[in-house]
Order: C-alpha cells, then sequence, then structure tokens
C-alpha cells in the first residue's frame, strides 16, 4: 500500500519562505510525475507545480519566479520551496504522485497525500 505524507506546512509571513515536503512510501516501482496542488476556501483545487522523472518542470503562472518544486528520487520526496509568499498562496496544499507499483503495469496511477495547511499573513 502506498502512502503519501506532505509535511513543512504552517503559517508564514507575507514575503516569508516555506518549504514543503512529501514522501511516498510503500514497495512502488516507477515514479512519472510528482506535483503540488493546492485549494483555497471556496475554490477548486488547482495546479501549482510538478516535476516528471527527467527533471522537467512546469509551474502555475501565479507561482512562477517565486515557488520551486524538485524530487529526490532515490528517497521518493518531492518538495516545494516557497519564496516570497503571498496572503493568496493560503491554501491547503496537496502532494500528487503518479506512479507505477509493478514493472508490468502499464498505465500508471495517481496517489494524493491528505494535505497539508498553508496560511500567509498579510
Amino acid at each position: 500500500q502506498v502512502q503519501l505524507v506532505e509535511s513543512g506546512g504552517g503559517l508564514v509571513q507575507a514575503g516569508g519562505s516555506l518549504r514543503l515536503s512529501c514522501a511516498a512510501s510503500g514497495s512502488i516501482f516507477s515514479i512519472n510525475v510528482m506535483g503540488w496542488y493546492r485549494q483555497a476556501p471556496g475554490k477548486q483545487r488547482e495546479l501549482v507545480a510538478t516535476i516528471i522523472s527527467g527533471g522537467s518542470t512546469n509551474y502555475a503562472d501565479s507561482v512562477k519566479g517565486r515557488f520551486t518544486i524538485s524530487r529526490d528520487n532515490a528517497k521518493n520526496t518531492v518538495y516545494l520551496q516557497m519564496n516570497s509568499a503571498k496572503p493568496e498562496d493560503t491554501a491547503v496544499y496537496y502532494c500528487n504522485m503518479r506512479l507505477r507499483l509493478f514493472s508490468y503495469q502499464v498505465y500508471a496511477s495517481d496517489y494524493w497525500g491528505p494535505g497539508t495547511q498553508v496560511t500567509v499573513s498579510s
């Protein structure tokens, strides 16, 4: 059974920094995509950033230049470095991994963490 556990959320002042981590545990063959999503109160969940196994990254326009996503394949862990935080970054941040459990698995499956609250005060 695969579990994703996020850490690093909390309260930060506007302009400050925060680093989120998400580690996957369990028997995993490969992780194709790792990513972070967020959901603010009353809004739909939205993409923040993704990183594929080769290292290519993709960011939402709202966080470009401020957030950096990275991954440690040996540890099955993805990070999100949040700099120059803004009050509009306040949300529950969810880790997502698209992975395969077995070598013979043709299609990867999505797994989600339970979420971690990030609050940016003005």
